[in-house]
């Protein structure tokens, strides 16, 4: 018998998921995939911890919401893994709000505080939330843990958190969040091993994707980071717009008498790339393609990406290290370029040869600021936070 935590990333029509295996030095991948296109043609992926492909095909047509995904996800872990023991569920939950700031046990109670969040991350939190549910009616033995994309920025001082309104309304829980947290703890637990130069000082993560955030760090702990009170504010992003003035909002309102509903899908799904481009919300249609509106889609993220690094830096008094990671920050050589080349000011100079190889560093020697790439790893975080848990149960029992 084998033992292992399973993860979980839940979206509005894909279930992400790894299994870890409990071994003598830690929390070892077994494997990673996805349901996606739930509600449609739904099928599933699985690549074990050294890339392979063990699975790639269609799922019935049964499979029709993140319940029945679940569901079937289980019977099909079961059957492949017949030894196994699921001794955890860890979830990853975009937003915690002031209250949960470290990985959670889930219980009833948890749950029915963390759905009056919603408000607060409508695209994300009920489907994290349903997959909780879900474990509940089919795992109700096995202990779950809520790991919050929030959590890490709780080391930010009062004056980094706080939005400039009424008391009464900042005390209804509006303030600065910060998001992405799971990622950057991850950097901040790498930089010791991958650049020891640069990990106790003053650092700059830009977590680069479809979602996208830059995090300053000093001695690994958050102290800012351009992501707010959801995960709309900040950088431009694949169909969120980022920094946007409130008055915009009013004219959308009041001008152009837009519902409520019509201006939060404007502003969670056709802004930012896809909204600048009208053409695509993926980095790599954009840089593919030779229309102009591509062009200044990709232009406008570079130039909001260059311009809070400039603001970041100015909080931490200046940087030792810029750190690339997620899907672009890892994979785009010319974004990692263009953003280096417009911080260069900052003393960062870039090594064309080590860039293209993906680094780890990517500056020259002579640099008077690293920069470098780390690729992230979320879910070990989620897993690390419930092999703990899961330990401490056992400890306790």
């Amino acid at each position: 018998m084998h033992d292992y935590v399973l993860i979980l990333n839940a979206g509005s029509s894909s279930l992400k998921f790894c299994l870890f295996c409990r071994e003598s030095g830690g929390w070892l991948l077994e494997s990673r995939g996805q349901v996606e296109r739930i509600g449609t043609s739904p099928r599933i992926s699985v690549r074990d911890a050294k890339g392979r492909i063990p699975i790639n095909q269609k799922w019935g047509e049964d499979v029709r919401n993140g319940s029945d995904a679940l569901t079937t996800l289980v019977a099909w872990l079961r059957l492949m893994y017949r030894e196994a023991r699921i001794l955890g569920v860890g979830h990853r939950v975009v937003h915690g709000g002031a209250r949960y700031v470290h990985p959670t046990v889930v219980t009833p109670e948890v749950l029915s505080e963390l759905r009056r969040l919603i408000p607060l991350a409508p695209l994300h939190l009920p489907h994290n939330l349903a997959a909780i549910e879900a474990v509940f009616e089919r795992l109700p033995d096995v202990p779950q843990l809520a790991c919050f994309d929030t959590s890490f920025h709780r080391t930010q001082p009062p004056i980094a958190e706080i939005v400039p309104l009424p008391r009464e309304i900042r005390e209804a829980g509006v303030q600065r969040y910060g998001f992405h947290g799971l990622s950057y703890e991850y950097v901040a637990s790498m930089l010791p091993k991958v650049a020891p130069q640069i990990a106790d000082g003053r650092v700059i993560v830009a977590h680069l994707g479809s979602g996208a955030s830059l995090c300053a760090l000093r001695g690994g702990q958050s102290v800012d980071c351009s992501s707010s009170f959801t995960a709309l504010d900040g950088l431009c992003m694949g169909t969120r717009p980022g920094a946007l003035d409130p008055g915009v909002i009013l004219f959308l309102f009041k001008a152009l008498k837009l519902t409520a509903n019509q201006v939060e899908t404007i502003l969670y799904e056709k802004s930012g790339l896809l909204g600048i481009s009208g053409i695509s919300n993926d980095m790599r249609d954009l840089l593919a393609s030779s229309e102009p509106a591509a062009r200044l889609a990709v232009d406008y993220f570079v130039y909001r990406a260059a311009k809070e690094i400039g603001a970041l830096a100015s909080v931490l008094g200046g940087i030792d290290g810029l750190v690339f990671t997620a899907g672009i920050g890892e994979n785009s050589t010319e974004i990692r370029r263009r953003i280096c080349e417009a911080s260069a000011w900052l003393g960062i100079k870039l090594d064309v040869k080590a860039n293209a190889r993906k680094g780890p560093r990517i500056s020259s020697p002579g640099s008077r600021v690293s920069a470098w790439v780390v690729p992230t790893n979320e879910e070990l975080v989620i897993a690390r936070h419930t092999g703990s848990l899961v330990g401490l149960l056992a400890t306790h029992a």
